[in-house]
Formats: structure tokens, sequence, C-alpha cells
């Protein structure tokens, strides 16, 4: 069977991480976190002392983006993990205030650029699946399947804060959901390729399906498409 790719956008905590990892697996698949690439630049900058809750030096970034080297790698437990320059950072990077901070370095084009280019060349020989804000319309644009995920502030928030919990990262209900509705106003706002849903995107409200309800709705999708180009 002749692979393709798979792009999945939409909404911080929207669970685009859990359905593209789900896929991936599935199908046998490449999953690539584009979400972890921006915190991963942002904990760069922000250890550099380039970057703060206020501002953003860009000259410097933008002087030292080529040193960044971003890569993935399974744990034990097979599960992704993000490397910064050969460093695991999965669980700094996963803090609000990088997450935070992450929004904001993506709205610098030479960042996007960066990151589309090496994005880009992942999916050269296809059987990527990847998420995002803009796969389906930047990265990816001739993605043969293009899924938007959406969902309510309060329940990305409340799914949000859990994940927080678990990993032992503090946080609040309250700030968790400033924070989400902080992120969609920049996201979608941004001048640099903005949130926004593909033309030819197929669409999903997930607020109130599970998981397991996810995922086969995205696998039914992708045989779709299959099936259609067989």
């Amino acid at each position: 069977m002749e692979k393709i790719n798979i792009a999945v956008d939409g909404f911080s905590s929207c669970g685009k991480s859990t359905i593209a990892k789900g896929l991936a697996k599935e199908l046998g698949y490449t999953y690539i976190d584009s979400g972890a690439m921006y915190r991963a630049i942002a904990l760069f900058a922000y250890r550099n002392g380039w970057m703060t809750d206020m501002d953003i030096k860009e000259a410097e970034l933008q002087q030292h983006i080529p040193e960044i080297e971003i890569s993935f790698k399974a744990n034990d437990q097979g599960q992704q993990e993000t490397y910064l320059n050969g460093e695991n950072v999965e669980k700094e990077i996963r803090s609000l205030e990088i997450g935070n901070m992450a929004s904001r370095v993506s709205t610098l084009g030479f960042v996007r650029k960066e990151l589309v280019r090496q994005q880009q060349a992942m999916g050269k020989r296809k059987g990527v699946v990847m998420d995002g804000r803009d796969i389906g319309t930047v990265v990816f644009p001739d993605a043969e399947l293009k899924i938007f995920l959406t969902a309510s502030p309060e329940v990305r928030a409340k799914r949000r804060f859990n994940e927080l919990q678990t990993k032992d990262i503090p946080a609040s209900y309250e700030d968790t959901l400033a924070n989400v509705r902080e992120r969609d106003e920049r996201d979608t706002t941004r001048a640099e390729s903005p949130l926004r849903k593909a033309k030819d995107a197929i669409e999903l409200d997930n607020s109130h399906i599970t998981i397991e309800e996810q995922l086969q709705w995205a696998i039914d999708m992708f045989n779709k498409i299959i099936n259609k180009n067989e």
C-alpha cells in the first residue's frame, strides 16, 4: 500500500498529539510533534536569556537558530521524547511557561521558516503523521488527509490541567484556562501562518467523545482516502 502524509491541525490542548500518535502507531507511520519543536526553540531562547515573559531578543535568536538541532527518540516505554541538541528536554518543554513562550516564538517568521524547512524534509518520503497549527495549510498543503480538531476552551483547559497534574507540573485550572484562551487569540491572529482550517480538511469537534472514538473516526477517514486512491 502506498503511504500518504497526514496533517492534524487544531487549537491548543485539543488532543492533536493523541490522535496523531495513535494513527501513526496504528498505521506504522512516523509521528512528528511540530509543537514540541517550537517549544524546544522557546526553551533554547529562554535558557540563553533571549526570551522573558515580556519580550524576545529576536536578533540574537535569529543569529543562533542554525545551532538548534531538534530530534525525537523513543524511550524504553516506546513513547517519543524531544531532544534539544542531544539533551532530553521532554519534561521541561511541557510546562505552561514554555508552552506560552512557544506560542509567542511561533509568530516569528524566521523561526517558522526554519522549522517548516525541517518538517517538509521529514515528510518527503511520505508515511508521516504531523500535528500542529499550520501543517495542512503551510507545511504539507498537499497532504492526502487533513484533520482539523476543535473543542471548547473549558474542555481543553481541563484536559491540559489533568495532563500537567499527572506530570507533577504545578498549575491551577484557572491559570490553565487563561493560558488556553490567550494562546487561541495569538494563534488565530498572528500575521505569520495563523491557525486556520484548510479548505479540504475534515473537522472534528471532540469535546464530548472518547479518545478511542476519535481514533476510530480518524482511521475511518484514512481508509476512505486510501480506498478512493486505489
